[in-house]
């Protein structure tokens, strides 16, 4: 079961997003600002992250830095799970470094499959 690590300091769409890949059969672990993301990655060393950009403590483009100067961590495929959708967002997540940009509200139907293709890049990264 591949493990992942959300990232939202919004309670509410934390859990349903737990809840609808918990039933997708991920291991599903929650952190609700950015300094327990950072704890939570160390402890999990998940498959895949899910990080809100406006997070409290730290936000998700400090906790993309901190987790690319991470040797054992930085090849961790990391998504923006973000609000942020308005023209330029995009290229500018993507340019800090994410693997993806996932903009809210998050298609359920297409979710699926974006985590898969990660999950998939990864791997076929690692096997190189």
């Amino acid at each position: 079961m591949k493990r992942i690590v959300i990232a939202e300091d919004d309670p509410p769409s934390a859990e349903l997003m737990c809840d609808f890949l918990t039933a997708h059969q991920y291991d599903v672990t929650l952190a609700f600002d950015g300094a327990e993301a950072v704890r939570k990655i160390e402890q999990v060393s998940p498959d895949l992250i899910l990080l809100d950009i406006q997070m409290p403590v730290l936000d998700g483009f400090a906790v993309l830095r901190w987790l690319k100067n991470q040797p054992g961590l930085s090849a961790i495929p990391v998504a923006a799970l973000t609000a942020y959708a308005m023209r330029g967002d995009s290229e500018r997540i993507l340019n800090a470094g994410f693997d993806a940009h996932i903009p809210k509200p998050v298609d359920v139907a297409a979710l699926p499959g974006q985590l898969q293709s990660l999950l998939n890049r990864a791997l076929s990264n690692s096997l190189r």
